[in-house]
């Protein structure tokens, strides 16, 4: 995505265009889900540039407000399963973006599971990976994706392309075929889902962080798994979807790259919280 450019941040959409073509892309509507997604904060009427985030948190609206961003879309927002109150962190949350104009879009699992821009679709494309399809049910909803390798390659190198692409760093349970070719995958915390993997008989799956009861099961299983980090498996889709908002409406998009404390060690992030 571009950080600079005169011509395009002088230009400006109205905010329910971006938000009809955002819900119209990612079927908002028809996506069952404990998130509230969509416009969760109404701010500015006109956007001029948008910033894109995995979550919504006060350094990632502070850096948008400093990039003089009027609308953050993030994958995981502030309101899930309704508004039961508003104090503590909700309140210092709503406070800032009001008091700033920020407008606050969220897409969780729409942006999970969309078969082009959605988080398993990017990275099953990072892996060139062919014969993609569906996988992963999660509340009768397959949100996750499968396919094979180009070609067998070493699992090693399958970690280092993850870890090298993404800029994190994998820990793996070895206990699968040393040379991988099929592979499943579902972004996030979709520790769970390894039995899925397992039912489908894939040689690897990824996901982004581990559960306790995970190890037994893939080692009993002869699997391998691939934890790429939530956060670092949750990036794809947004940043995929601030590209497809600079093709469209001609703004400018800055992806802000906010990382917890442990995938920001991994990543190599400063952990300069002053600001």
């Amino acid at each position: 995505m571009k950080r600079t450019s005169a011509n395009i941040s002088k230009k400006t959409v109205n905010r329910e265009t971006v938000i009809d073509f955002l819900d119209k892309t990612l079927q908002t509507a028809t996506v069952k889900d404990y998130s509230v997604n969509g416009l969760q904060v109404q701010g500015n009427s006109e956007i001029n540039r948008i910033a894109l985030a995995v979550d919504a948190c006060m350094e990632s609206y502070k850096l948008a407000v400093e990039k003089q961003c009027r609308m953050l879309i993030v994958h995981h927002g502030i309101i899930w399963n309704g508004i039961q109150s508003i104090k503590g962190r909700e309140y210092n949350h709503l406070k800032y973006l009001i008091e700033n104009d920020l407008n606050l879009y969220a897409s969780h699992l729409p942006l999970d599971l969309h078969p082009k821009y959605g988080n398993n679709a990017q990275l099953a494309k990072l892996l060139s990976l062919q014969k993609v399809k569906p996988f992963g049910l999660y509340n009768g909803m397959l949100i996750g994706c499968e396919g094979v390798l180009s070609g067998k390659i070493n699992r090693s190198q399958l970690v280092a392309k993850l870890c090298e692409s993404l800029n994190t760093e994998c820990t793996v349970l070895p206990f699968g075929k040393e040379q991988v070719s099929s592979v499943a995958i579902i972004s996030g915390g979709a520790g769970k889902e390894l039995t899925q993997a397992i039912q489908k008989g894939v040689d690897c799956y990824i996901t982004g962080e581990p559960i306790h009861e995970n190890y037994h099961a893939a080692l009993e299983a002869g699997i391998n798994v691939i934890y790429a980090g939530h956060y670092h498996t949750e990036k794809t889709g947004v940043q995929a979807i601030g590209k497809l908002i600079e093709e469209q409406f001609g703004i400018e998009t800055v992806f802000i790259d906010s990382p917890p404390i442990v995938e920001r060690q991994a990543s190599g992030i400063s952990m300069d919280f002053e600001n």
